[in-house]
């Protein structure tokens, strides 16, 4: 409705995961070099966690096309409320693991066994299960034996749990310190700060077909940032209301007074204090990261990693 008035090919601010309209910001930066680190060493757990809206899911999505385009066998759960058997079950068909389903112990050894064989051809297995606060104890509890499944190369599996921040609250209760325990490195999403908003609005409109004049007034982008408190989703939602809004009254750009009136009828609140900075990059990297880029090949492997991400969604 308002693409051709705004100069774009597509909608700019859908709500759904694409991996193609990926900001790396410097928090996704940083999350993309845990979950790298971590595949590329088999060290077996990573968690990945963030509040609703802040971009887990479109994250995990960019990892499991780059491993696809790898011909990395992945398996990714996204409705995780299962019992074990239930899961097991979905995870050997996401591998495409065939054979009839003759109780758990049997599933297990043709699992164990198809991992086996993945590893002595020299290949990575990779399992996601997203929206993992929503699991049950005694499945967190079934995941964490399946680390288990080792030799001395190292983890046959390897797991990456994504999800709210409930998740961090039940890997904190005593009878879970065994999973809390396997899990090597954990990458936080944050809300971003006004510089990453103004980076995230202007890198969505460009991949949408943007032609670099300015759709939102820099006021408007200031409000955006304060009314979503610099939740993704919620950028997401005020800039398309925005945009609707904005055709519908004939305005070029986008004015401040318009995203003020989206907040209202949605009934956002701003918060009084500003959004942070974004922190600098170098001095507060997990000590994981800096050894990623310490080490000249995990550095250079790891930038090539980003490189193909940034080749791919930024075409």
């Amino acid at each position: 409705m308002y693409k051709a008035f705004y100069g774009l090919r597509e909608h700019p601010f859908n709500i759904s995961p694409d991996p193609r309209f990926l900001h790396l910001t410097r928090r996704a930066h940083d999350a993309l070099a845990c979950l790298f680190y971590s595949l590329s060493r088999r060290r077996g757990f990573v968690l990945l966690s963030g509040e609703v809206g802040t971009g887990k899911t479109t994250l995990l999505n960019c990892l499991l096309l780059e491993l696809r385009k790898r011909n990395i066998p992945c398996a990714f759960v996204v409705n995780p409320r299962l019992d074990p058997i239930e899961f097991l079950e979905l995870t050997l068909s996401e591998f495409g693991i065939g054979g009839p389903s003759r109780g758990k112990g049997q599933m297990l050894q043709r699992l164990h066994h198809w991992l086996q064989d993945r590893q002595a051809a020299g290949r990575t297995v990779v399992l996601i299960v997203d929206e993992a606060h929503t699991m049950s104890l005694d499945l967190l509890e079934e995941i964490r034996l399946l680390t288990n499944l080792e030799n001395s190369a190292g983890k046959l599996l390897q797991i990456v749990l994504s999800g709210q921040p409930e998740i961090e609250d039940k890997l904190n209760l005593p009878q879970m310190r065994q999973v809390k325990q396997r899990i090597v490195l954990h990458a936080r999403l944050q809300p971003l700060s006004l510089e990453e908003t103004e980076g995230y609005i202007r890198t969505r409109l460009k991949r949408a077909g943007a032609n670099g004049q300015g759709v939102f007034s820099p006021e408007a982008v200031r409000a955006i940032n304060r009314y979503s408190q610099g939740i993704p989703r919620l950028i997401n939602l005020i800039c398309e209301n925005a945009l609707i809004s904005g055709f519908a009254a004939h305005r070029r750009p986008i004015s401040v007074e318009l995203v003020e009136e989206v907040a209202q009828d949605f009934q956002f609140d701003a918060p009084t204090a500003p959004s942070p900075s974004a922190p600098p990059l170098a001095s507060e990297l997990p000590a994981s990261l800096q050894r990623i880029l310490s080490d000249p090949k995990l550095s250079t492997a790891f930038l090539n990693f980003l490189q193909l991400v940034e080749q791919a969604h930024n075409p």
